[in-house]
């Protein structure tokens, strides 16, 4: 019974010894409240300092709203196709390229090397080359930046001295071998390029970042477009294929409806009034050609209309939901952010100080002088 008494007798001090541990920590805090605020303040100016060197960064944002799938042809291109002996349906059920491939294409080497020529221009109008020299010769960065990366550049001038430069001359820009060089403004413009894609609408949102308003508006716009034509002629490229063959059919099949039709009027005008039998078959046989090379031009000049018809049929229609538009405000830096960011680690840091390192290192201390031998008196 004494036991039981006093296990009662315990338990309910416990939440009062931790409402009084919890007292103790405030004042303890409270009563180092000058290294708290001092660290804030520390705090703030060293978040002032590396929100306004960070430099601006521009977003500009358009949404698509692309044809997930191929169509079906139906209707009266469906009912001449079907005349003409042409099967239209081939087109039709789920597209190969799906939306959820458009961020891989305009992250692909090719499609980020075909922008390095884009014309792009400041908005204040102090900068206008193309978007290779823009990322290359334009881009500002926080101070830090430098500092670090100034040994990387030393060695690397250093290295240099024992290297064979290459030969500049007029080549090309091959997506197949980057110089290193281009590799690198490759993956920095890669990075400047985002494409989110909502799967259930499959609605597309192009994002491009830059350091200058106008040159992410316009570079938005540049993107958009030719994201647009990588994938119309994805999809057109099997329909312009066969369009441009029977192009080529429809050419040789007039040629020789027209030669057939020469020789048979040069024949009859040659013979107009001989009634031999040799003749005649002559001009049966010659009349018959020409009807022949007459319905396979008929047959091919309706193929070639339906070839047309079907590329105009498969080709993707796209519906700009949110143009680009020059944005106002710069997406990054967020200072605020920041800001609050600093101070928060700066208080919890010394408050952590207070609480728990303070006294650690206290006791460290003292344990050390009381682990000491004491001196030998004689």
């Amino acid at each position: 019974m004494s036991e039981l008494t006093q296990q009662q007798t315990v338990s309910p001090q416990q939440p009062e010894e931790q409402e009084i541990d919890l007292i103790e920590l405030a004042q303890k805090v409270w009563a180092e409240r000058k290294l708290v605020f001092k660290a804030c303040g520390i705090a703030v100016i060293v978040a002032l300092v590396v929100a306004f060197s960070i430099p601006k960064e521009y977003a500009t944002s358009v949404t698509l709203a692309p044809e997930t799938g191929g169509k079906s042809a139906s209707g009266s291109i469906g009912a001449l196709a079907s005349m003409a002996g042409i099967n239209l349906g081939a087109s039709s059920g789920e597209d190969a390229l799906s939306p959820e491939l458009y961020p891989d294409i305009v992250s692909s080497t090719p499609f980020l090397t075909s922008l390095f020529d884009v014309r792009v221009t400041s908005e204040e109008a102090e900068v206008d080359t193309t978007l290779y020299a823009y990322l290359k010769d334009y881009q500002h960065s926080p101070w830090w930046s430098v500092i670090m990366s100034a040994p990387f550049k030393a060695l690397g001038w250093t290295m240099s001295l024992f290297r064979d430069e290459p030969e500049e001359g007029d080549a090309k820009l091959d997506p197949f071998h980057l110089t290193q060089e281009e590799s690198d403004i490759a993956k920095a413009l890669g990075g400047r390029l985002a494409v989110s894609v909502d799967k259930k609408t499959g609605v597309t949102t192009l994002t491009v970042t830059m350091q200058d308003a106008l040159i992410s508006a316009s570079l938005t716009d540049t993107v958009m477009h030719s994201l647009q034509n990588y994938i119309t002629d994805y999809r057109t490229n099997k329909a312009r294929h066969d369009l441009a063959y029977m192009e080529k059919l429809y050419d040789e099949a007039k040629q020789d409806y027209t030669e057939a039709q020469q020789k048979y009027a040069q024949f009859a005008d040659a013979n107009l009034n001989i009634s031999r039998l040799v003749y005649r078959a002559e001009q049966e046989r010659l009349q018959n050609e020409m009807n022949l090379a007459y319905q396979m031009y008929t047959t091919v000049s309706q193929q070639l209309q339906m070839a047309k018809a079907k590329v105009q049929e498969i080709t993707p229609v796209y519906t700009v939901v949110q143009p680009a538009t020059v944005p106002l405000r710069a997406a990054k830096p967020n200072k605020l952010m920041i800001l609050v960011g600093f101070v928060f680690l700066a208080g919890v840091g010394s408050v952590g100080w207070i609480l728990f390192v303070k006294d650690f290192i206290r006791n460290w201390k003292k344990s050390e002088a009381a682990a000491q031998p004491e001196p030998e008196t004689v």
